[in-house]
Order: C-alpha cells, then sequence, then structure tokens
C-alpha cells in the first residue's frame, strides 16, 4: 500500500495505491495524518483510482480521518473510485460523509 500526497491551490490531494486492509492501516493512517498535519489547506480530495481492495479496517481510517479533518472544519471528497471502492462506499453510506466529486 501506497500513499501519495500534495498540496496544490488550497487542496491537499491524497492518491492511495494498493489494498487499504489490517496489515496496512497503522502505516496508511500514519501516512494521512502526517501529510494532513502539514500546511494549510481548505479541502481535501481523496482518490480512490488505484485502490484495490478495502476491508473494514479500511473503512476505519477514512472514518477516522474524516473525523478529524471535520473537527477542523476541512471537507473530504472522493474521486475516481475504483470499482471495489465504489461498491463499499454505495453499501456504507460512505458518501454521505465524503461525497464524490468528479
Amino acid at each position: 500500500m501506497k500513499l501519495k500526497s500534495r498540496l496544490y491551490n488550497g487542496t491537499m490531494y491524497v492518491l492511495l495505491c494498493g489494498e487499504l486492509d489490517e496489515h496496512s492501516a497503522t502505516h496508511i493512517r500514519e501516512e494521512m495524518d502526517k501529510a494532513f498535519s502539514s500546511g494549510i489547506f481548505k479541502q481535501i480530495i481523496i482518490d480512490l483510482s488505484e485502490l484495490e481492495f478495502m476491508d473494514s479496517t479500511g473503512v476505519g481510517v477514512l472514518i477516522g480521518r474524516y473525523k478529524k479533518m471535520k473537527e477542523r472544519g476541512i471537507p473530504i471528497y472522493i474521486c475516481n473510485p475504483s470499482t471495489h471502492a465504489e461498491k463499499i462506499f454505495k453499501m456504507t453510506g460512505l458518501y454521505e460523509l465524503m461525497p464524490k466529486i468528479i
């Protein structure tokens, strides 16, 4: 599992690549927290186009980051969800917390 992030024009962009599961959750949680703590931005866009798999632990990681950013008034949006991610987000209602954008 890899995470790539960059800050551009007031937006933090995050690309998740690989499998977000119990084996990678701690590492990705730490990497996301590190990226989100550095710099000032108005919103976060998480690109899931390269996310191959996500289990309930991965869902927990994303919900945890959502809660932290909500406290700071920073919205999180999802873009380019893989087929697998799309199913999970629809099934769990995560799009109500982190809306999908095009």
